[in-house]
């Protein structure tokens, strides 16, 4: 029985992650912060460690021995970097340095997958992005993500590790935070039909994301430690759809007209990319043999029906 180590085991990726892997039947541990309040999916064994802390990433590595350790761990509202980068930049970029280097110290090698970003091209010149287009990160965020990209890169060259980042763009579930757009827009409409409130307030409608499925984003982890190389990979829907799509989605899957409910508050606008972020999905197609399962339309109706769900289900 492999076995896996995830940080980051109790958000959106980690719980998805956890299900691939126990039906592939693995045995799965999660390192989780002392304080945390949020538990881990069932049938995990865990371990504590807080990316603060070199220790206990340090010990939470040894101790368990994985087969494969996926970092997806990381502060992940780009706009909150902009704070504290200094902060930003040390949970990114100092814990990915401290868990490759406890992976080498491991017997037998450890395979690593850390969880990387679109963010990292930033204002690149060229849409849709490949894995060779120039990196230019325009937040503290990307910028953190871009230094544990080549932490990722020198060290795989030097000690010969199976390490790969994946590059995953904007990717969404029932199980994404309310404070992501596509979730806001999905609880919106819910909320709205079942007559909760009256309207939702967004930013810039044509704004353009790349949006797939967080299900199949980590179906792509896997894969990619399951090579016999180890390389960096896109993972994407591969195609741009504007704020102005996802709201028609959301709201057309029950039977609601956006332009009644959604207004534009201009102080939520803000200034558009130079190019849209869109994910070049080539490499991972043919290398992995991957591709998004569920389509953009389905994620969205997905997200609305869970949250027409939750809000139906009585109080407890």
């Amino acid at each position: 029985m492999p076995r896996a180590l995830i940080t980051g085991i109790t958000g959106q990726d980690g719980g998805y992650l956890t299900e691939l892997l126990q039906a592939k039947g693995y045995e799965v541990v999660g390192l989780v912060r002392p304080a945390s309040k949020a538990a881990a999916p069932p049938a995990v064994a865990t371990v504590q460690g807080d990316l603060a802390d070199a220790d206990s990433l340090r010990a939470a590595v040894l101790d368990t021995a994985p087969d494969e350790l996926y970092h997806l761990a990381a502060p992940t509202f780009v706009p909150a970097s902009w704070k504290d980068p200094a902060g930003t930049l040390g949970l990114v970029a100092g814990a990915t340095a401290t868990l490759l280097q406890a992976a080498r110290e491991v017997e037998g090698g450890v395979r690593v997958l850390v969880a990387s970003s679109g963010e990292i091209f930033g204002a690149a010149k060229v849409s849709p992005q490949n894995e060779q287009t120039p990196m230019r990160p325009r937040s503290p965020y990307g910028v953190a993500k871009l230094a544990a990209y080549g932490l990722v890169d020198t060290l795989r060259h030097k000690h010969a590790m199976h390490a790969s980042s994946a590059i995953a763009y904007n990717h969404e579930s029932p199980r994404r935070p309310e404070r992501f757009l596509p979730r806001k827009v999905a609880k919106a409409a819910a909320s709205i039909k079942l007559g909760l409130q009256d309207e939702v307030q967004l930013g810039d409608l044509d704004a353009v994301r790349d949006w797939c499925h967080a299900r199949d984003v980590v179906r792509g982890y896997w894969l990619m430690l399951q090579q016999d190389e180890p390389g960096d990979y896109i993972l994407a829907g591969g195609v741009g759809r504007s704020v102005r799509e996802l709201v028609d989605a959301a709201f057309g899957c029950i039977g609601l007209d956006p332009a009644d409910h959604v207004r534009v508050d201009r102080k939520l606008v803000r200034r558009a990319e130079r190019t849209p972020p869109v994910g070049d999905t080539t490499r991972a197609r043919e290398r992995l043999g991957w591709e998004p399962e569920t389509s953009f339309e389905a994620m969205i109706e997905e997200m609305v029906q869970a949250d027409l769900a939750a809000l139906s289900a009585p109080a407890r």
